[in-house]
């Protein structure tokens, strides 16, 4: 089933379009003639214990700035998450910056290595609007009060932003492209069902092919032992 992933700034927002879209989900699942046959997952910073000090470069020494060793260890721990669940009866939601299009272009490979659709969802919030949203639960931290979403320190935050690459729709990877304005009521829940999902319950099943370069192609009965002998000889020599 599905990989929805979603991205956006710092502070956009992501976290309560991920709660409306998975509430929309179940709420369709549950009405289908095999409500079994489909599961949600949810899966965030948040859901896996990753703090957000993994993404604050200023508190690290120059060899971890150059590596960003503790970020690439939080999406290798995030892309396993992915793994260990996608499947044709999973449909699973990521929640996160994902602001890097390489990470983006790996997810949309994984999906399509198990022959499942996948789309993004961008949650467009203004720069000026997230970084009010910030500055206020800074603010909030500073007084001792206590808020639902942690804020980032003010230069993580900057930096994150400063290295977000927006989606686009023209490439594979980042299509289908579904966008979240800061003033709509939720995500476009319907045309992402339909997208990735259709009818499939009536038998209408979204078909992706993966990419030959990645498909092993056994050998017929035939020629196995001449194919195993040209492979040892490889290896020998």
């Amino acid at each position: 089933m599905p990989l929805i992933i979603l991205t956006g700034y710092p502070t956009s927002g992501k976290t309560h379009r991920a709660q409306q879209l998975q509430n929309y989900l179940l709420t369709r699942i549950s009405s289908l003639p095999d409500p079994a046959s489909l599961r949600v997952h949810l899966i965030s910073d948040r859901t896996l214990s990753i703090p957000r000090s993994v993404y604050n470069l200023e508190s690290k020494s120059q060899h971890e700035r150059s590596n960003n060793a503790s970020e690439k260890d939080a999406r290798a721990t995030i892309y396993a998450a992915v793994k260990r669940v996608l499947s044709n009866k999973d449909i699973v939601i990521l929640e996160g910056a994902n602001y890097i299009k390489g990470w983006r272009y790996q997810l949309y490979c994984e999906a399509k290595a198990v022959r499942t659709p996948h789309c993004v969802v961008h949650v467009g919030t203004p720069v000026s609007q997230a970084r009010s949203i910030n500055d206020e639960r800074l603010a909030a931290s500073a007084e001792g009060k206590r808020e639902d979403e942690l804020p980032y320190e003010s230069e993580c935050w900057e930096n994150l932003v400063y290295r977000y690459e927006e989606p686009n729709a023209m490439a594979r990877w980042d299509s289908p492209l579904f966008t979240v304005l800061w003033d709509d009521e939720g995500p476009p829940c319907e045309a992402i069902w339909e997208s990735l999902v259709g009818s499939e319950a009536e038998g209408n099943k979204k078909v992706v092919r993966p990419n030959l370069a990645t498909v092993l192609k056994a050998p017929s009965s035939e020629d196995y032992l001449y194919e195993l002998d040209k492979s040892t000889q490889k290896i020998l020599n």
